[in-house]
């Protein structure tokens, strides 16, 4: 399961603006860039190859709250504090978006033109005439610079910060131009910029002119440009977003070609459920259209039933491309318990994956191998080699100037993740856990494993509700055969989200989100900074300089060859280190639904609740 994070719109988006004095050269100006190449969609292109240019509109859709929330407390997706209400995201747009069927390109959508400087530094954007918030009022470069400079102040969530580190200043040229400049020639931050989400200088103001402070924003109605406003709400229990009768992109002459297709529905509504079990078997009475399933056992056994026998319900696995990514169990470094690499090593020896796959999972499942698995960013894609000629270039100097921080593993063949197959056997693992224990300090005595203080090894693991909880009792159960004691603490959603906020926990789960292109949101993932500044995606607290180096590397490609061979690098030295107890994944979406939906073919990349949002539709619509 992923881990729920504050809503920040980084899908990739850029659009082209005309020529506009920026002090430097220009390129040519285009609806669409890519980060390498050329973008897949030409100027003028209808409507993205993925979607139903036909698909009727109309009707609502109803759908559960997504992930593991059980409530919201607000509608401002950009704050630290509390939890968003679900599908925010439908009142807010970014001055480009990109396709789910290519990697790092991105089309125009609040701006139509956009011109990124020869020399790369800056990239500016032309905005739509048409383009209008929620209120009527039109989109201006002001809007633009205010909604960056707010992202960056200490009043929204640090992740922006460090997220958007390398653009410098947006820059207001005109009413509708804007430029936004950086720290270096970093072929990704144009992107990165159009990727900003947009909101109206006004929102927040009352009728007498005064202002509420942006991080005490709650449930003032956002006002963005997005195609629905929300119609009412239930504190924390429902909200149901409407179609804007005036929204912009369907006010042009000609069909906006990045939304033909998009947004089907003239309502979406949000009902939440208390807990899984009471979601699904609403599901089953008909309250509401569609569910992503994520547990293997629940999808095996819980969809079943008459209607599921007669056809009024349905249920397929969607085929996706996406990164698998990493998915595991996290160690908080910044506890002392686990600073050894050895204690890490040991942890992950003692989750039996076979066993689990075998016993819960229906066999669903494979190994997660790499912090990019499911991608030719993968140090394992080709199989355990050795790094590349390119990749001992970056990881060599690195290792003569940081020794500590590139464990010698990493210039060998990368080794695979703890396994019970025959001839190995959780009991081998076992005694290979217990030799690195015994090295790193810990012996058993006294009934528990404990250090040279006398101070038993006990681990608090935090979860989010009881998702993992038989495979943190099997697992819990092999870590006392060391002499481990598990502590498993369960939260609802608002507990568990303050606790990773303050990283007060020893383990818990993580699921870093899939990526295409990786690029400067590893700097909040993974990056010194970030894992000192409060609510960051850091949540396991590296502070590494190799790390850094390498991330900075990712950042700095030009180019796909480039990208790999960063990406591989900094996969060998991640996944060497031991910072995380790797899972599984599956490359499909199950998804279950009335048999009234309606979809198109599914793109490469894809999110199986924005898909369902965004690009389904239902029979019989109005």
């Amino acid at each position: 399961m992923p881990v729920q994070t504050p809503f920040l719109q980084i899908t990739p988006v850029l659009l082209a603006l005309a020529l506009v004095a920026t002090g430097v050269g220009s390129a040519d100006a285009a609806q669409g860039i890519a980060q390498y190449g050329k973008p897949k969609y030409a100027d003028g292109f209808p409507h993205f190859d993925y979607v139903n240019p036909n698909a009727p509109k109309g009707g609502t859709l109803v759908l559960p709250n997504p992930g593991q929330r059980t409530s919201f407390d607000k509608f401002n997706p950009f704050t630290l504090r509390g939890i968003t209400a679900p599908g925010i995201e439908l009142m807010f747009e970014s001055l480009a978006e990109g396709s789910a069927d290519e990697t790092s390109s991105v089309y125009g959508l609040l701006a139509d033109n956009i011109e990124v400087a020869k020399d790369r530094k800056s990239v500016t954007f032309h905005i739509r005439p048409e383009a209008k918030f929620s209120d009527g009022s039109p989109v201006l470069a002001a809007d633009v610079k205010n909604s960056f400079d707010v992202l960056m102040s200490g009043k929204a969530h640090p992740r922006y910060k460090t997220t958007f580190a390398e653009i410098t200043s947006a820059v207001v040229v005109s009413d509708r131009v804007v430029r936004f400049e950086f720290k270096s020639d970093n072929s990704e931050l144009p992107i990165l910029a159009g990727t900003l989400p947009i909101f109206s200088r006004n929102w927040g103001k009352r009728p007498d002119g005064t202002v509420i402070p942006f991080d005490k924003l709650a449930f003032e109605a956002p006002i963005g440009s997005g195609p629905y406003l929300i119609e009412s709400f239930k504190a924390g229990k429902s909200i149901v977003y409407k179609k804007n009768p005036q929204y912009w992109a369907d006010q042009l002459s000609k069909p906006l070609n990045i939304r033909v297709g998009f947004y089907n529905f003239d309502r979406v509504l949000y009902k939440l459920y208390s807990d899984d079990a009471v979601r699904l078997e609403a599901f089953k009475a008909g309250e509401f259209d569609a569910l992503v399933e994520y547990r293997a056992k629940i999808w095996a056994k819980g969809y079943v039933g008459p209607k599921f026998d007669n056809g009024t319900l349905l249920k397929k696995a969607f085929l996706n491309h996406n990164g698998a990514g990493m998915q595991g169990f996290a160690m908080n470094i910044r506890k002392p318990i686990f600073q050894d690499p050895r204690v890490r090593q040991a942890l992950g020896l003692a989750l039996d994956f076979e066993w689990l796959n075998r016993q819960i999972f229906f066999d669903q499942y494979g190994r997660i191998n790499s912090y990019f698995t499911n991608s030719d960013l993968s140090a394992n894609f080709d199989g355990p080699s050795k790094p590349t000629e390119a990749e001992l270039k970056l990881l060599k100097p690195l290792k003569a100037k940081y020794p500590q921080w590139v464990p010698d593993a990493v210039f060998g063949p990368m080794p695979p993740a703890p396994s019970t197959k025959p001839p190995g056997s959780l009991r081998q693992n076992l005694r290979q856990a217990r030799e690195l224990l015994m090295h790193a300090g810990w012996q058993y005595r006294d009934g528990a494993l404990r250090n040279q203080k006398g101070e038993p090894f006990r681990i608090e693991m935090v979860e989010n509700g009881g998702f993992f909880l038989r495979v943190l009792s099997a697992y819990g159960r092999n870590l006392e055969k060391l002499g481990i004691e598990l502590d498993i603490r369960t939260s609802d959603f608002a507990l568990y989200q303050k606790r990773m906020n303050d990283y007060d926990f020893d383990m818990t789960t993580v699921r870093f989100q899939d990526s295409q292109n990786p690029g400067s949101e590893l700097w909040d993932r993974f990056g010194s900074h970030a894992a000192k500044e409060k609510g960051s995606d850091n949540v396991i607290g590296i502070q590494s300089p190799v790390v850094d180096a390498l991330v900075e590397e990712i950042t700095r490609a030009q180019n796909r060859d480039q990208l790999r061979t960063a990406a591989r690098a900094l996969d060998r030295v991640l996944w060497n280190s031991y910072y995380v107890v790797p899972q599984w994944y599956n490359p499909t979406h199950r998804v279950a639904f009335r048999k009234e939906m309606r979809y198109p073919e599914p793109p490469l990349y894809y999110q199986a609740e924005s898909w369902i949002m965004q690009n389904w539709w239902k029979e019989g619509s109005k």
